[in-house]
């Protein structure tokens, strides 16, 4: 006879002395053929789920009861598939997102740190109730409304057109003075007297409280664990240390609601768009133009056939310049950029300028990185076409007074081009407010896929330009005398576009509304300050940029040091930063370096992170200065 009592205990001491450091094995890929359980009345699952151990926290918030001694004998795939805590279908107590893809269900294994051994001999139970926050049921995935994409957003999906209202975010900030102990090198940690095992599988075990504070008592609070627990990269290791990533302003990392929307698509939508009669052609269709509407709504633009779908903000500016700039720009005429741009909102202009035989000026900045609005003031004539400026930084931070630029353009007679692709996540854009022309984004700068950008334009321009491709989805007629082209937004969307990423980006706008771009922005801001104040008192570090108005980006260099040897120091200790010219040269040139230094923030990123990156750049300063 089994004794249940005994068995229970072996475990407990088993696991009590494994050496994991509360880090939990990653699961193995599934073999080819495997068929997962699965609960009756769930879902069908995508072809290829994603790795279970993506989705686990720290430690798993849900114990094991003892089982039955009847049961204790059943096979391995008469486990009851347990819900992970990131599948629930809701906003959590703090409105937070937690609505991801239909829950994968799996029965023990590596993926949950149990032997398998173990694992196959625990026998069926019922699922253990998660904490409140966690526990919400997925809801049925009900069939589209309709099989005519015309006729709204249906889509398998679940929606979130509409997500329901945020409860108000704490106030948050982060120290008022400098913590000067941070930039001390921790101490080795007394020893301690060993504590009662917290494994899920043993009864003792609790689940750590939602919401446990990130920052050290005296800090107001921004639930940044609770985000954190959405992105499943943040639990890699890096060199043996946990990944820091500080390169948000070369690309954001992806919560699992994204990563599963995209595996959703493929596995239940995946067809070419518009011209088909078929099922999935008409979910495909559905879940694309679903993401454009939502692209409008996030920018505030007056229609979703304002919004066109490109590869990014690159090939935005350049669809741009080739349609309306070459329609539009004449020999003499004057085009109009700023010190801070990007190469992709100088290159193409450049260009355009080239081939037309005009003019390209630039707005200086101050010596804190700011535009002068008096110098571009003077730029401003007859002659300017177009005026093409960063909304924020990429290699500064700087936030650029946009309202203004735009405004003074229009006096002037100029069409305005605003590159927002290191605005979107940090920043509330409204196109209505704002009266810019044009406004680029990247999907990848924003917490989604790569390979998917937007161009924002007025309607009455888009109607009025040229396509700059040709090709298949584009036109309405063609023979071999004549083409006629479809309007706006489809005749700048030549051939098979990337549909998935689009589908993607809207699931990635989603999950940021649900958010609130405001509490992420005060949030951010009081870490970008916090991070200040810690880097400006490091000898031998000079900071980059110091306007009054910035946002995420702390550019320096350090007194003995070339930039990508900081940048490899701190990859030794897990930490992901940029080092180089960033695609800025003209900007770092103007102050007198041609690198630098460049961690960059986001919303997930935590007090201890930038901490961690101020203790690494102090000990590199003292072994040199």
């Amino acid at each position: 006879m089994l004794d249940i009592g005994a068995l229970t205990q072996i475990a407990n001491d088993l696991f009590r002395e494994l050496p994991t450091g509360g880090q939990w094995p990653t699961a193995p890929s599934r073999p080819a053929g495997l068929t997962l359980p699965q609960p009756a009345g769930a879902p069908p699952l995508p072809a290829n789920p994603l790795p279970l151990a993506t989705s686990l926290p720290a430690t798993p918030p849900f114990v094991v009861s003892q089982p039955a001694a009847a049961a204790a004998a059943a096979p391995p795939s008469a486990i009851t598939p347990r819900v992970l805590p990131t599948q629930s279908q809701s906003l959590d107590q703090h409105g937070f997102n937690t609505t991801v893809a239909p829950a994968l269900p799996h029965g023990g294994g590596v993926s949950q740190g149990v032997p398998e051994a173990y694992a196959a001999g625990l026998p069926a139970a019922a699922p253990v109730p998660l904490p409140t926050d966690s526990a919400l049921p997925a809801p049925p995935l009900s069939p589209p409304s309709t099989p005519y994409y015309f006729l709204g957003e249906a889509s398998g999906w679940p929606s979130s057109a509409a997500p329901a209202p945020l409860p108000t975010v704490p106030d948050f900030a982060v120290p008022a003075g400098l913590d000067t102990h941070v930039l001390r090198e921790p101490a080795a940690p007394a020893p301690a007297a060993p504590a009662a095992p917290q494994y899920y599988f043993t009864e003792s075990a609790t689940p750590p409280a939602r919401g446990t504070p990130a920052v050290p008592e005296g800090r107001r609070h921004f639930d940044v664990q609770a985000v954190r627990r959405d992105f499943p990269i943040l639990q890699e290791r890096v060199n043996g240390r946990p990944l820091v990533w500080l390169d948000n302003a070369a690309t954001t990392q992806k919560p699992q609601a994204v990563i599963d929307r995209l595996a959703y698509f493929y596995a239940h939508e995946n067809s070419n768009i518009h011209r088909a009669a078929h099922e999935l052609a008409a979910r495909a269709t559905d879940a694309y133009e679903g993401a454009r509407n939502k692209v409008a709504r996030f920018l505030g633009a007056s229609s979703a056939e304002e919004i066109i779908f490109v590869r990014g903000a690159t090939e935005a500016i350049n669809l741009v310049a080739q349609s309306w700039g070459r329609q539009n720009v004449r020999e003499g005429d004057e085009i109009i950029v700023s010190q801070l741009e990007h190469h992709a909102n100088i290159v193409p202009w450049q260009m355009l300028a080239a081939e037309k035989g005009a003019k390209l000026r630039v707005i200086p900045v101050d010596d804190s990185g700011q535009v002068r609005l008096d110098e571009y003031q003077k730029l401003l004539n007859d002659r300017t076409r177009i005026v093409a400026v960063t909304q924020v930084s990429n290699a500064l931070g700087t936030i650029v007074p946009v309202l203004q630029i735009v405004e003074m353009g229009h006096r002037a007679g100029a069409k305005v081009l605003i590159d927002g692709a290191q605005a979107v996540s940090h920043l509330r854009v409204n196109m209505r407010a704002l009266d810019a022309d044009f406004y680029v984004f990247s999907g990848h700068k924003i917490f989604g896929p790569t390979g998917i950008g937007v161009v924002y334009g007025k309607r009455e321009l888009l109607e009025q330009m040229q396509p700059w491709q040709g090709g298949g989805n584009m036109i309405q007629d063609v023979t071999f005398e004549k083409t006629v082209y479809h309007g706006a937004p489809a005749r700048f969307e030549a051939g098979t576009g990337n549909i998935a990423d689009a589908v993607g980006l809207g699931a990635a706008l989603d999950y940021l509304e649900r958010l609130g771009l405001e509490n992420v922005a005060a949030y951010e801001h009081d870490l970008l300050e916090y991070a200040t104040q810690l880097l400006r008192g490091i000898p031998g570090l000079r900071l980059i940029g110091t306007a009054k108005e910035k946002t995420s980006v702390l550019s320096f260099v350090l007194q003995g040091y070339q930039t990508e040897e900081v940048g490899k120091a701190l990859n030794q200790e897990g930490i992901a930063v940029r080092s180089g010219h960033h695609c800025a040269q003209p900007i770092l040139r103007r102050f007198g370096v041609e690198a630098t230094v460049r961690p960059s923030l986001a919303f997930y990123n935590t007090c201890e992170e930038v901490e961690l990156l101020a203790r690494v750049v102090q000990r590199l300063a003292r072994a040199r200065n």
